[in-house]
């Protein structure tokens, strides 16, 4: 093949199938193609595999006047793939030799599936390939499939995209049809349901509503926090700091730029350099550090330790920099500028499994504050690309699975996904509409200590090696922002809330009456606002509504004779008649539920 046409295996493998949703869900691809073919016969294939939650194909159209698709062009395929599931033909597999798939494809005239078969022979040394047979359409697929394509009845085709062919922008661009399939109607409108009701809970949507965060082009996939969203983000950060004080937590402040020297000691430059930014100061080359565990060191061995000194917890809330591509970029989930709730631990073996359940207490009783009620636990293992030896990742990887099988929490192996210099815990959550997030992390790390030779002074007297381990609560407090408004829609728990309750008076006399409160509330350290423009009573209460406020108070000529007011709850139509002592004890009660989940565990 020419330079053009060169491509690596790895460009057309599709991911192993394991379910019979899978199946599904690639055979109801298989039926988009042939439905494509059957309205633009002359239409090229390129590859259709499944993804999480449907499938993709993609097309080149060229030989049809090079047109666009449109949404009308979707439900036009879709009538055409009802109309093929509906004559319900058996799907045939069939081996070719690689000649005879090559022959059988330039007589077809499908130029990428020609160029799959010939890496496949080149690269995997293959001497044979399979195609599966649908009516009158053959496509190149390894399989499996469902017997026949009238098992497929519920199916959507969602969305068009462009894509470059192999990914490579000097190779043609393809357009691009996610779809989706489920085993039953039903699934397949909760499925579109969610999707729907993800449009309106999307951070970056409700970001910008509520008036708590903005990007700029300026500072590229860096989020410019406002006064509003500046308040959940410190609440957050005050909810972590109170936790340091029991859980024994000193916190640090480190620098931002460091010397390359130092990341090239800590393995960051020969395995994270991709994603780090670099300057020069006086003819030295620094890094903006992209992880603050290196910086955490040199506090360590700014004393001579000893065991009584361990476990030393070192916890700062640096300001980190990575490189993500733009298109790799997504609002507050995947930013270039983030801070992290990020903590050191500093300790020996056989501290090794109190600290690390500590962590996982500390994440558990977290995500039942957040109301994240789905957790899963993963124990990722050595990475392709990693620092250290062997006997060191065994040390490790067994150390962690040690503590969880000690601690009987159930958990799943992910291989190859550790960080470079160690295994970790993760922690997954699902949100209100059933989507994973990975936020907390729990890293066990060898490697440093050893690079920087970090040493603790025994009973004995001998030196030994601290164990260093790695952990985020909360993770990267941008990203966790973005999840958290999603999961409870911007409608924040009271005490989160940037403004936890809006005052409203009836009219102008009524006004003083609700000023007075007011300053009341803020004494006592709530965050309110007073509506005292000349609007309708309709106008400020549905505002208040669209806000998510949590609480609204409405006073007039009543409520003022007898001290109270009228309160209404966000997402609620009926108000209750509160006295101020009531409102102000509701408040405090709901202000400190951070504290009162601790105190119950």
């Amino acid at each position: 093949m020419s330079e053009a046409n060169s491509a690596k295996l790895s460009d057309f493998q599709e991911p192993e199938i394991h379910s019979e949703l899978e199946t599904l869900r690639h055979s109801c691809a298989h039926v988009m193609a042939h439905a494509i073919q059957k309205i633009w016969p002359k239409a090229k294939f390129g590859i259709g595999p499944t993804v999480e939650n449907g499938f993709y194909y993609d097309i080149d159209f060229k030989e049809h006047g090079d047109f666009k698709l449109t949404p009308e062009d979707l439900v036009k395929i879709e009538a055409e793939m009802a109309r093929i599931t509906k004559e319900d033909q058996p799907f045939i597999r069939k081996e070719h030799t690689v000649e005879e798939a090559l022959e059988i494809f330039k007589k077809l005239h499908q130029p990428f599936k020609i160029e799959i078969i010939e890496t496949l022979r080149d690269q995997a040394k293959a001497q044979s390939v399979s195609s599966y047979q649908e009516g009158d359409f053959t496509d190149l697929c390894r399989g499996p499939h469902v017997k026949s394509a009238g098992q497929i009845k519920a199916f959507k085709l969602q969305s068009i995209a462009g894509a470059y062919w192999r990914g490579n922008e000097k190779n043609p661009q393809l357009q691009r049809i996610y779809g989706t399939a489920f085993l039953s109607q039903k699934e397949l409108d909760e499925h579109l349901f969610l999707l729907e009701e993800a449009k309106k809970r999307d951070h970056r949507k409700l970001g910008k509503e509520l008036d708590l965060f903005s990007f700029h082009p300026e500072s590229p996939s860096s989020p410019f926090f406002h006064p509003k969203g500046t308040i959940v983000y410190n609440r957050l950060v005050e909810y972590i700091r109170n936790l340091y004080g029991p859980f024994g937590y000193q916190e640090i402040i480190t620098p931002q730029i460091m010397d390359v020297e130092l990341w090239k000691k800590s393995g960051h430059y020969d395995n994270y350099r991709e994603s780090m930014y670099f300057t020069e100061i006086d003819e030295r080359q620094f890094a903006i550090k992209p992880m603050n565990c290196p910086a955490s060191t040199f506090v360590y061995s700014s004393h001579k330790r000893s065991y009584r000194d361990l476990p030393l917890r070192l916890a700062d809330f640096g300001r980190i920099h990575r490189y993500e591509r733009s298109g790799a970029t997504a609002g507050l989930t995947r930013v270039r500028s983030m801070c992290q709730d990020d903590a050191h631990i500093f300790c020996t073996l056989e501290q090794l499994e109190s600290e690390i359940s500590k962590v996982i207490e500390m994440s558990l009783k977290t995500y039942e504050l957040f109301h994240f009620s789905e957790v899963s636990i993963y124990l990722s293992t050595r990475p392709e690309k990693r620092v250290g030896g062997d006997a060191l990742w065994d040390q490790a990887e067994a150390a962690l699975k040690k503590v969880l099988d000690s601690l009987k929490h159930p958990y799943q192996i992910n291989p190859g996904d550790g960080a470079f210099y160690g295994p970790k815990i993760d922690f997954h959550v699902k949100d209100a509409l059933k989507r994973s997030h990975q936020t907390s992390t729990i890293q066990l790390d060898f490697n440093l200590p050893e690079r920087f030779n970090l040493e603790y002074i025994a009973a004995d007297n001998s030196a030994h090696r601290p164990v260093m381990i790695h952990r985020a609560v909360l993770g990267s407090l941008e990203r966790f922002i973005g999840v958290l408004i999603e999961h409870v829609a911007g409608v924040f728990p009271f005490w989160l809330a940037p403004v936890q309750a809006r005052v409203i008076p009836i009219k102008d006399p009524h006004l003083d009456y609700c000023k007075e409160f007011l300053e009341k509330l803020k004494l006592n350290h709530l965050r309110v606002e007073i509506d005292s423009r000349n609007e309708s009573m309709g106008l400020k209460t549905r505002e208040a509504q669209m806000s998510k406020i949590p609480f609204s108070l409405v006073a007039g000529d009543r409520e003022i004779q007898n001290r109270q007011f009228a309160v209404r709850k966000y997402g609620e139509k009926e108000s209750l008649t509160m006295t101020q002592d009531k409102i102000l004890d509701l408040f405090l009660e709901l202000n400190s539920e951070p504290l009162h989940l601790w105190k119950t565990s």
